[in-house]
């Protein structure tokens, strides 16, 4: 007589393993799967990161060139004044010496105001191109930020999402998909801005 029933274990540890290896397995397919759609939201925000920034940096370039424009245009704005002083000094000296000074100073003298005006004109409009191209710019810094916080956001989620297939843990999964969320939303948010 047998010492105990005989039920046929091994068909039963097989059957147990087989059925927890499917369960297991569609849980890792889906695990899989949205960390491959995370990963590829994530590669875009990425390419929109660098391609803001980028941008940014070509309009803080523009920036700076105007304001060595607007600069120049100063310098010259004040060349005009000085040779305008020195006019006027001399016109002066004549007038000390109690002669008449000649036409020829007054009308410089003029027009070198009047030139002044137009490069004072000039280096105004340099100035204002400058702080629009920096104003565009520093938004563009500003929606780099966002979607840089969103990768990042992504990168966490995409790391959980690791453990979860690794530890074959639902509970970390459905972290990683709230946090993938999140960095949608957020993605969604700087990319409407």
């Amino acid at each position: 007589m047998p010492e105990g029933p005989e039920i046929d274990t091994d068909k039963l540890h097989e059957m147990i393993h087989d059925q927890e290896e499917r369960e297991g397995g569609t849980l890792l397919k889906a695990i899989a799967l949205t960390t491959a759609l995370l990963a590829a939201v994530a590669a875009i925000a990425a390419l929109r990161a660098g391609a803001t920034v980028n941008e940014a940096l070509v309009l803080k370039t523009e920036a700076a060139r105007l304001q060595a424009e607007a600069s120049n245009q100063w310098a010259y704005y004040q060349a005009k004044g000085i040779k305008a002083a020195v006019q006027e000094a001399s016109r002066a000296a004549w007038l000390a010496n109690g002669k008449t000074p000649p036409a020829a100073h007054e009308e410089t003298t003029k027009r070198y105001a009047a030139e002044q005006a137009e490069i004072q004109k000039e280096a105004q409009t340099k100035e204002q191109e400058r702080d629009a191209k920096s104003t565009e710019a520093d938004h563009l810094l500003h929606r780099h930020h966002g979607f840089a916080n969103t990768v990042a956001i992504f990168q966490v989620a995409i790391a959980l999402g690791a453990v979860a297939a690794l530890t074959r843990n639902r509970l970390l999964w459905l972290g990683s998909l709230g946090l993938g969320l999140a960095g949608a939303a957020f993605f969604a948010v700087t990319l409407l801005k």
